[in-house]
């Protein structure tokens, strides 16, 4: 089981919900993924119009845990306001926050998540920091209180996969909360990978919503993302810089 404060899911995969090319592939997706969280930006839906139409009316929402998330806002000021007005729509107490500090990569901002995160704490929240993929700040994050790391695989929406697997492993070897890899995620290859290295879960849309077929990918992902874990619990053998016999040597006959 997945546990992210009081709350667990059986499935590893959170699905965002942006981009996708109409309602109808979305929640075929969504389907498709076997995921029980989905998350999505406040700032980009009027949650509170009731004349708009948007993705949480096509779905049948006792079946999955709301995951908002505070895209778009550049101090922590305007992520706790954000988080504050989530809150207040009957949504849920788990927010994603995401502080960007740099226009072009979309990297976080980190002392202002770490402030951010801080304020949310205080205010009851089950917080799910978005972060960069530094050793350090998920080390402070999670001495601050928070609830799951979210270190990004790569810049947002890039497809290219883990940079920097050497970090990731850091960062899991020493937290004692989900680590959950967003961000970058291009393949099923990519998010199988991240869950080999003991990541708790993935976090991805990109991937799925922008694939030319996003339902077939939404599977594939929810598949690779079921091995990898499956792979890490099993344990993978040594890896050995010259041939290794699969077959035992002893009591073979020679003539």
């Amino acid at each position: 089981m997945l546990k992210i404060g009081p709350y667990e899911f059986h499935s590893r995969l959170l699905l965002g919900t942006g981009k996708f090319p109409d309602f109808q592939v979305q929640q075929e997706a969504v389907a498709a993924s076997g995921t029980q969280i989905l998350t999505f930006a406040v700032r980009r839906m009027n949650i509170f119009a009731p004349n708009q139409p948007n993705f949480l009316e096509m779905l049948d929402l006792c079946k999955f845990t709301l995951l908002p998330n505070t895209a778009g806002a550049k101090t922590a000021e305007e992520a706790v306001r954000i988080a504050q007005l989530a809150k207040a729509s009957g949504l849920c107490n788990m927010i994603k926050v995401e502080v960007i500090g740099d226009e072009k990569t979309l990297y976080p901002d980190p002392l202002e998540t770490l402030k951010a995160c801080e304020i949310l704490l205080a205010e009851g929240f089950i917080v799910l920091p978005y972060t960069s993929d530094d050793v350090i700040l998920a080390r402070r994050l999670q001495e601050l209180g928070v609830h799951a790391i979210m270190p990004a695989a790569s810049p947002i929406g890039s497809g290219q996969g883990i940079l920097n697997p050497l970090n990731l492993r850091f960062i899991i070897e020493q937290s004692n909360v989900p680590i959950i890899v967003d961000a970058g995620i291009g393949a099923p290859s990519d998010a199988a990978y991240a869950m080999e290295l003991g990541a708790d879960a993935v976090l991805l849309n990109t991937a799925v919503s922008a694939a030319k077929n996003p339902v077939l990918m939404a599977k594939a992902m929810k598949l690779a993302i079921e091995a990898g874990r499956h792979g890490f619990e099993a344990g993978r053998i040594p890896q050995k810089p010259y041939a290794s016999a699969s077959s035992p040597q002893e009591g073979i006959s020679l003539g």
